[in-house]
C-alpha cells in the first residue's frame, strides 16, 4: 500500500512537521554517545527531524517508503542527503550506529507479527541494523492509543492552497484507522482532490523491551523524548546495544 501520494505528503510537510521539531532535542541528547557516527532515520518523511540530526554533525541515512515523501525530502535537504527508499520489515536495514525514527513509522507495517520483525531488524546488526553501543529512538502506537471521545470522529484543517478532512475509527483494538481526504490547489483556479486510507496497528508496547533483549538491545518504554511528551498511547523505546 502507498501511503503519503503527493498531494498528502505535501499537506504533511507543509502542516505536521512540529512531531519531528518538538522531539529532536531529546532524540540528539539520546544520541550523543555515537556522536558523529551514522544515524539510519526509518521514515523520514520530508526530512524535518533528519535537517536536525544533519545539523547536530550525525551522518545521516535517511529512509521512507513513499517516494513523494523522499523527493519533498530531496528538495529541502539538496542533493547530498544519503536518502533511500526503504520499506519496514521486508528491506534490510544498513549498519548503523543509532536507529531513530518519531510519527509511529513502525506502526504502520501490516500486523503485531511484522512489528517483532522490524524491531528485530533493527536491533540485530552487526552486518545490519545497529551497532554494538549503537543507540535506538523511536515512538511506536500502544493498544492504549487512539480512544475516539464522541463527537471527535473528524477533524479538518484548512491553509490557503491545501486543505484536510480526516475520519477516524477503532474497528478492532489493535487497529486505528485514518481516511484523509484532502484537497490542493492546482494552480490554475481549481482543486485536486484524494483520498487515502491509513491503517495503523497498535500493540502491548511493555513486549518491546523483553524482545529487544533478546537481541542485545537493552531498551525502555517511555512517554517522552527528554522533555518533549508524546500524545497518549504513542510511547517513546529507547535503548543502547549492548557491546
Amino acid at each position: 500500500m502507498h501511503y503519503y501520494r503527493h498531494d498528502l505528503a505535501f499537506i504533511h510537510d507543509r502542516g505536521h512537521g512540529q512531531h519531528a521539531d518538538r522531539c529532536a532535542p531529546g532524540i540528539t541528547e539520546l544520541l550523543a554517545p555515537v556522536r558523529g557516527g551514522v544515524v539510519l532515520e526509518l521514515g523520514c518523511g520530508s526530512g524535518a527531524l533528519t535537517w536536525h540530526l544533519l545539523a547536530a554533525g550525525f551522518q545521516v541515512i535517511a529512509t521512507d517508503a513513499s517516494p513523494d515523501m523522499l523527493a519533498l525530502a530531496r528538495a529541502s535537504l539538496g542533493s547530498g542527503a544519503d536518502l533511500r527508499r526503504l520499506t519496514l520489515p521486508e528491506d534490510p536495514l544498513p549498519a548503523a550506529d543509532a536507529v531513530v525514527s518519531v510519527g509511529h513509522v513502525i506502526s504502520y507495517v501490516p500486523d503485531a507479527a511484522a512489528v517483532d520483525r522490524a524491531l528485530v531488524a533493527m536491533a540485530d546488526g552487526p552486518a545490519d541494523g545497529l551497532r554494538p553501543g549503537g543507540v535506538l529512538a523511536i515512538d511506536v502506537l500502544d493498544l492504549a492509543f487512539g480512544q475516539i471521545d464522541p463527537g471527535r470522529e473528524s477533524s479538518g484543517r484548512v491553509a490557503p492552497d491545501w486543505a484536510v478532512i480526516t475520519q477516524y475509527s477503532r474497528p478492532a483494538p489493535d487497529r486505528f484507522i485514518r481516511e484523509a481526504t484532502t484537497f490542493v490547489a492546482d494552480g490554475s483556479g481549481g482543486w485536486r482532490r484524494d483520498h487515502e486510507r491509513h491503517e495503523n496497528v497498535l500493540v502491548d508496547t511493555s513486549r518491546i523491551p523483553p524482545l529487544l533483549g533478546e537481541h542485545g538491545v537493552d531498551a525502555v518504554v517511555g512517554p517522552a523524548f527528554g522533555e518533549a511528551e508524546l500524545p497518549p498511547g504513542l510511547v517513546a523505546v529507547t535503548g543502547r546495544k549492548s557491546r
